[in-house]
């Protein structure tokens, strides 16, 4: 069974406040008006959060209010300051797609590598490489170190990667647009597919109108914690409240 489940957990950085020549020469900058007094910056505030199988959560907040941090911490990228963080499942993080790259190397090599840090074995990326080969369509440019790939490229080949695996956990950063439009429609079926066979999904989302038709639950952070958590119609009807 899938579970993602956080109990007190706090995530903290500490920030080297130095004096920047912004601060000196535009009077009362607020470049670190949401750093403590210490330095630090406390991201995730004495969470107490359980998502089970089957549930599917959008996180809605302003800029700074800790969703996508929340998303790296779940993910592994960041480990908590303190307090409990259990993940059981296998994920796939739809977020920072470039993460793992060598971008020295070309598209087949990246598409190995790529297949490993995600979970994948030896043996079951090579089977799938022909088939993220093809959705891809690079054809010949897989044979190019990907540092010469354009950016629509670049982002065809991390997308067919990413979403070759079959996860438990599938966690979002936004419902991604990948490549140009002629890829746009099907990269937004192979997206439709892989929530449909996730057991639980994570979706972090500015779009109120994703957050009620993609998800069955949904909670609002603020700075860090949670200001209302359950049905995605009362809690994004309440936050777009609090901004009139």
């Amino acid at each position: 069974m899938s579970i993602i489940k956080l109990e007190d957990v706090n995530l903290i950085f500490k920030v080297w406040r130095e004096k920047r020549i912004k601060n000196i020469l535009i009077p009362g900058s607020k470049k670190f008006n949401d750093f403590d007094k210490d330095g630090t910056i406390h991201a995730i505030r004495d969470m107490n959060l359980t998502i089970n199988e089957g549930e599917r959560l959008a996180i809605i907040g302003h800029n700074g209010a800790g969703k996508s941090t929340f998303l790296k911490m779940v993910s592994g990228i960041y480990p908590p300051t303190s307090g409990s963080l259990t993940v059981e499942g296998r994920i796939s993080s739809m977020f920072e797609l470039a993460t793992g790259f060598e971008m020295e190397s070309n598209g087949w090599d990246n598409i190995y590598l790529r297949g490993l840090m995600l979970g994948e074995t030896p043996d079951s990326i090579k089977a799938k490489m022909s088939e993220i080969a093809e959705f891809s369509e690079l054809g010949e440019f897989l044979n190019m170190p990907v540092k010469y790939y354009s950016s629509g490229m670049f982002v065809r080949l991390a997308f067919s990667i990413s979403t070759a695996i079959h996860p438990d956990i599938l966690l979002l950063d936004e419902v991604v647009a990948a490549g140009d439009a002629a890829f746009l429609s099907k990269a937004n079926q192979r997206m439709k597919e892989m929530v449909e066979i996730s057991k639980i999904m994570v979706l972090v989302t500015h779009a109120m109108d994703s957050a009620v038709e993609m998800c069955n639950r949904c909670i609002w952070m603020e700075r860090g914690s949670i200001v209302m958590d359950g049905d995605p119609k009362d809690v994004t009807k309440a936050y777009i409240k609090s901004m009139v």
